[in-house]
C-alpha cells in the first residue's frame, strides 16, 4: 500500500494505459481522480475503482485547455485537500504521411501530447509547490520519441518533446523536492479488438515479441510516482520489451 494518505491526478485515465495506472495507484491505497475528456469513460473507470474498494472521483477535461486543467486540480483538492501525485497520460497517436500532413493534424497531436503535458505539469506542480512537502510527476512519452516511424512525424515530435520537457521540469522543480520522470511505452495491446497482430518491423526489433500489456506499463508507473523512487529524476524508463536497445539481431 505505497500510496495510502496520496491523492494522485491521472490524465487520459478512462482507458488504456491511463486507466490501468489510475486502477493500479488507487489498489495500493491512493485517492485518485480520474480525468478524461470522455466524460462516460471517466466516470466508469471511477466506478469501476470503487467497486474493487478503491477510491476514484472523475473529471471530464481537455488538457489543451488551461481551465480545465486548472479545474481538475481544485477538484482533487476540493475533495482532498491535497495533491501528491500527477499521471500525465492523456495522447493521441494519431498518423499522417509527413508530406500529407495537414496543419490540423500537427496541432492536434502536439497540442495534446505536448502542450497538454505541460499544462498539466505546470499547473500540479504550483500546488504541489504551495503545499510545501514535495510530489512526484510521471510523464507518459514514447519509444517513438527517440526514433522515427512512418506516418509519426508529429506524434515522435510531440514525444520526443515530452521527454525533454521531463528532463527541463525535472532540474527546475528539484529544489521543491518534486521528482519529474517518464515511462516510455513500446507498442501496448490498449485497443484489441482494434490492432490485431503486432507489426512486423517491431517484432525484427523486439526482444520481447509481444505486446505490452497496460498493467506493465502501471507498474513502471507506480514505481515512479511512489516514495520507492526517492533518487531518480528526469530520466525515461522504457517499458518496450526491449525496442529501444535493440541493434543487430541477427547472428
Amino acid at each position: 500500500m505505497r500510496f495510502t494518505d496520496k491523492v494522485a491526478m491521472v490524465t487520459g485515465a478512462g482507458h488504456g494505459i491511463g486507466a490501468a495506472i489510475a486502477e493500479r495507484l488507487a489498489s495500493e491505497g491512493a485517492r485518485v481522480l480520474i480525468c478524461d475528456i470522455d466524460a462516460e469513460l471517466a466516470r466508469e473507470r471511477a466506478g469501476d475503482i470503487g467497486a474493487a474498494d478503491g477510491i476514484a472521483e472523475c473529471c471530464a477535461i481537455d488538457v489543451v485547455r488551461r481551465d480545465d486543467v486548472q479545474r481538475a486540480v481544485d477538484r482533487a483538492v476540493s475533495l482532498w485537500s491535497r495533491l501528491d501525485i500527477l499521471v500525465c497520460s492523456a495522447g493521441v497517436m494519431d498518423r499522417e504521411p509527413f508530406l500529407e500532413a495537414s496543419d490540423a493534424h500537427w496541432e492536434k497531436v502536439t497540442g495534446i501530447n505536448l502542450r497538454g503535458t505541460f499544462l498539466c505539469g505546470q499547473i500540479a506542480a504550483r500546488r504541489m509547490v504551495a503545499q510545501g512537502e514535495g510530489g512526484r510527476i510521471v510523464n507518459v512519452a514514447s519509444n517513438s520519441g527517440v526514433f522515427g516511424g512512418r506516418g509519426r512525424a508529429a506524434y515522435g515530435a510531440s514525444k520526443a518533446g515530452v521527454i525533454n520537457l521531463t528532463q527541463s521540469m525535472a532540474i527546475e522543480l528539484a529544489e521543491h523536492d518534486i521528482l519529474v520522470n517518464a515511462v516510455g511505452p513500446g507498442p501496448t495491446l490498449t485497443r484489441p479488438e482494434d490492432q490485431g497482430e503486432l507489426m512486423a518491423s517491431a517484432q525484427n526489433r523486439m526482444p520481447l515479441k509481444r505486446y505490452g500489456k497496460p498493467a506493465e506499463i502501471a507498474s513502471v508507473a507506480a514505481f515512479l510516482a511512489s516514495d520507492e523512487c526517492s533518487f531518480t529524476t528526469g530520466h525515461v524508463f522504457f517499458a518496450d520489451g526491449g525496442f529501444t536497445i535493440a541493434g543487430v539481431m541477427e547472428g
